[in-house]
């Protein structure tokens, strides 16, 4: 029997690249650089305009390689949600770790920690801007996000209430606390619509001001910090 001669392996059709590339990596890596790839159309293109082949290119893989591992755009949406909450929640809180037990401290800690790079670029509050246009009519961003967002408010409240008792604060520590997370959100707002009149440096003076006017037994008014 004659047998049919062997190409070369010099002719032997070549792989997709991307195929090559994605067997060989761990599927933790290709998940995350998908789910970068997401939050990088997001804030290129919006919430609806991204398509499953947008992050397919944007991450420089075969479109087969996002359907194995997100089998469909909102699967990979929600992992894309939760990557970033669970990121948020661990930067915070390792900044509160770190500044001992002073309440001031910790306070302080933890509204620098919102205009940290790491947290705080503009892709990354795009992709949360366009989840956050979505989440009142998918429960499911909304659960994602509740848990973690009432442990970040409580830890606000505790740290408005302690500075009030040390300071003789005449004022009601929730009510702060909410005021607060609510200028946090609306000067991460400003740093994602606003031009070169604002930058993160900016942002985080604006916030340390607002600490002065309510805390100012416990923090510096700007012309006080810069003396």
């Amino acid at each position: 029997m004659l047998k049919t001669a062997e190409r070369p392996k010099s002719e032997q059709p070549k792989e997709p690249e991307a195929e090559r590339k994605g067997r060989k990596a761990s599927k933790e890596t290709r998940r995350l650089q998908l789910i970068e790839a997401t939050i990088d159309s997001l804030a290129k293109r919006g919430y609806s305009e991204t398509t499953m082949a947008d992050v397919a290119d944007g991450a420089g893989l075969s479109r087969g390689i996002v359907n194995f591992h997100f089998e469909s755009k909102e699967k990979l949406l929600v992992a894309t949600l939760q990557h970033m909450s669970e990121e948020y929640a661990a930067h915070w809180r390792g900044a509160l770790d770190k500044a001992g037990d002073d309440p001031a401290k910790r306070l302080a800690a933890v509204v620098a920690a919102d205009f940290d790079r790491a947290v705080c670029s503009r892709r990354k509050l795009a992709a949360w801007c366009a989840f956050w246009g979505e989440a009142k009519s998918r429960p499911t961003y909304q659960a994602l996000c509740g848990s973690r967002d009432l442990a970040y408010q409580n830890t606000m409240v505790e740290l408005c209430a302690a500075l009030a008792k040390d300071g003789g604060y005449a004022f009601d520590p929730e009510k702060v606390a909410l005021g607060l997370a609510a200028m946090l959100e609306g000067v991460w707002l400003r740093l994602m619509m606003g031009g070169e009149e604002i930058n993160r440096e900016k942002a985080h003076e604006a916030a340390l001001e607002h600490l002065a006017v309510v805390f100012p037994k416990h923090f510096a008014q700007a012309g006080a910090r810069r003396a």
